[in-house]
């Protein structure tokens, strides 16, 4: 043997030897543990008999595993930057979505919509055109996909043009359920790629997108029940990498691509508007009429799909869907009833004030060129715990922005259904520490609802909301205070002019 071979032998042991150590450190220890815990629980859940009869175990088991999961999130945030760890994310999150990818969904059977459009558009027709149960689709029914669809009776499908593409592109590969959940894992794993590159070009740990990867709402709501949120959120998270490049004409694209598979991403539009920018809103307001051509046969008001219907069903013309309107109600005793249109000009007028808010923050964004000039500015906030330097400095800010656009949507919408809550949970690896905690038991919370099959009554489902919203609000008002305190501190700590001189 050569001394060439033996050195290179020697080098290969010796990388082999530290990677093992990596492996072997504290903080990878205890994801290792806890990513087993929390896939035994996946397992155990699978074996659950599908149903109403089981659905108040499973809400145990998955709330079980948010605590699991915010135990792992601690751990990631506070461990050393390390690929090791990083590899050691990536695999469990690969394991929880393999465990259950294969299964039948058992918490919605949306899917069987999904596969059904995209099979009616490959017959040459317009999903927007007749209900399922439409004579002129008889030849297209089988057991296996028809009989599963919810609403079927009387429903035109709801989804916008681009997940209609999608669906339709899917279905030529396959029409299995399982083909299907793959594709939303596929996007799934994109917008995990796309938040890692924002990590990455924020100087900030990737091992961060364990806070997304290894969160069990994302892990049920879209492995688990194929829940095409997946494509949205994908198309959110690029939009917003596209508009940290400064590819502005992108991230109007990527923005409307995102609203047109689920429409309310377009509460996101101020966070990611550059103030006289031409490019973002022509390119958003292009690819929405360009994609409503191809089926705009059955016309404008049809083009909706069950939309109308969808709002009367859900209580959102009444105003029974929206928690803080029966805050409110109940809050005057039933002396005074707060009319729907009232909340729904109080929404209006709140996500207005938090779109001139951002317009207005958002000329203070740095950009990546631009980031290099600050770079001793960016870690002294750091260093001093000023999160609003920081993120400025960072640029962060927009991401922020757009962060608190969909979260006070979401609180104002109030869902009735968890998966509606996954769009939040990207966001969790990027913005100021203050807002996880608070987010973290929101989403996590949202699988009471759930408990709905048991009874969603007016009563029952208040109580509900109530279980996520109010420990959300004492949260989030804690996390200020801290935050208040803890710069009040910093600021006391810093010398004056005077004790300088």
């Amino acid at each position: 043997m050569s001394d060439a071979q033996a050195s290179n032998e020697q080098v290969d042991g010796e990388s082999s030897r530290r990677a093992l150590r990596s492996l072997f450190r504290l903080p990878n220890v205890a994801l290792i543990v806890l990513g087993c815990a929390s896939l035994l629980l996946y397992q155990r859940a699978q074996r659950l008999a599908p149903g109403t009869e089981s659905i108040s175990a499973f809400v145990r088991l998955a709330l079980l595993q948010c605590v699991i999961y915010a135990a792992a999130a601690v751990v990631a945030w506070r461990a050393r930057s390390s690929r090791t760890t990083l590899l050691v994310i990536i695999v469990f999150a690969t394991l929880f979505r393999f465990d259950i990818l294969c299964d039948p969904p058992r918490l919605s059977d949306d899917i069987y919509r999904y596969i059904w459009d995209g099979r009616v558009q490959a017959a040459g027709v317009n999903p927007y055109r007749y209900v399922p149960a439409d004579n002129a689709l008889a030849h297209l029914r089988d057991a296996s996909i028809y009989e599963h669809i919810n609403r079927r009776d009387y429903a035109q499908t709801i989804y916008p043009p681009v997940a209609q593409m999608i669906l339709f592109a899917a279905t030529r590969v396959s029409e299995s359920v399982v083909w299907m959940k793959c594709v939303m894992v596929a996007f799934e794993a994109c917008a995990l790629w796309a938040v890692a590159s924002l990590l990455a070009s924020f100087k900030l740990p990737r091992q961060r997108i364990m806070l997304a990867a290894w969160h069990p709402l994302m892990v049920w709501e879209i492995a688990g029940s194929g829940h095409l949120d997946a494509i949205m959120i994908c198309f959110v998270a690029l939009a917003l990498l596209a508009h940290r490049r400064r590819r502005e004409g992108l991230t109007g694209l990527l923005l409307a691509c995102a609203a047109l598979t689920k429409l309310y991403p377009v509460a996101l539009a101020p966070a990611l508007y550059r103030r006289w920018n031409w490019r973002t809103p022509v390119a958003f307001v292009s690819i929405i009429v360009a994609a409503y051509l191809p089926y705009l046969s059955v016309g404008l008001r049809r083009a909706a799909g069950f939309l109308a219907g969808y709002a009367e069903e859900e209580g959102l013309q009444n105003g029974t869907r929206f928690y803080l309107l029966s805050l409110a109600r109940r809050a005057t005793g039933g002396s005074f009833e707060i009319p729907n249109a009232a909340f729904v000009i109080f929404a209006i007028l709140t996500l207005a004030a938090l779109a001139l808010w951002s317009l207005q923050r958002s000329r203070g964004d740095a950009w990546p060129d631009e980031d290099a000039k600050n770079v001793d500015d960016a870690r002294h906030a750091e260093v001093g715990g000023s999160d609003e330097v920081s993120s400025r400095r960072s640029d962060r800010g927009f991401v922020t922005r757009a962060f608190v656009m969909a979260l006070a949507f979401t609180v104002l919408l109030s869902p009735r259904y968890s998966w509606y809550f996954i769009w939040l949970v990207p966001f969790l690896c990027i913005v100021p520490a203050w807002f996880v905690v608070p987010v973290v038991y929101m989403t996590a919370a949202s699988f009471v609802l759930y408990l709905s099959w048991l009874g969603d009554d007016a009563a029952r489902m208040f109580a509900l909301h109530s279980i996520i919203y109010l420990p959300f609000a004492a949260l989030c008002a804690a996390a200020w205070l801290a935050r208040r305190l803890r710069r009040g501190a910093t600021e006391f700590a810093q010398p004056t002019r005077g004790d300088i001189d």
